[in-house]
C-alpha cells in the first residue's frame, strides 16, 4: 500500500484530501505544518508528498527545495497545492522543483490521476 503524507494548515483540506485517498486504499498521514516534516518521513517514509504552498509558518516552495536538495528525500515525488495559480510561473524549474503541481479548489479525479501517475513512476 503506497504511503502519502499531506502538509496543509488547512484541517478541512486536510481532512478532505485523507478521505478521499484512504478510500481508494492508500495509507495516509497528515501534518497541518511543515516543521516535523522531516521527522515524519524518516518515520514514515511517505512514497508521495502532497505539500501546499501556503503554510502558514513557512513557503511550501522552500520546504520543497530542503526536501529537493536533501539526499534522504531528493528522489520523494512532490506535488505542490495551491489555490494562487500565478504561484507556478514563480517556481524553480530545475533542482529543487516539484514534479507536479495541483490548484485548489482540486477536482476529485485530477488529484486521484496525479497521484496515480507519480505513485507509478516512483
Amino acid at each position: 500500500m503506497s504511503r502519502i503524507l499531506i502538509v496543509d494548515d488547512n484541517e478541512e483540506i486536510l481532512a478532505i484530501m485523507k478521505l478521499i485517498l484512504d478510500d481508494f486504499g492508500y495509507n495516509v498521514t497528515t501534518l497541518a505544518n511543515g516543521n516535523l516534516i522531516f521527522d515524519v518521513i524518516k518515520d514514515y517514509k511517505p512514497d508521495l508528498i502532497l505539500l501546499d504552498i501556503m503554510l502558514g509558518d513557512m513557503d511550501g516552495r522552500d520546504l520543497c527545495l530542503q526536501l529537493k536538495q536533501n539526499s534522504m528525500t531528493k528522489d520523494i515525488p512532490v506535488i505542490l497545492i495551491s489555490a494562487s495559480h500565478q504561484v507556478f510561473d514563480h517556481l524553480p524549474l530545475n533542482i529543487g522543483a516539484p514534479d507536479d503541481f495541483l490548484a485548489k479548489p482540486f477536482d476529485i479525479a485530477e488529484l486521484l490521476d496525479m497521484v496515480g501517475i507519480h505513485l507509478a513512476t516512483h
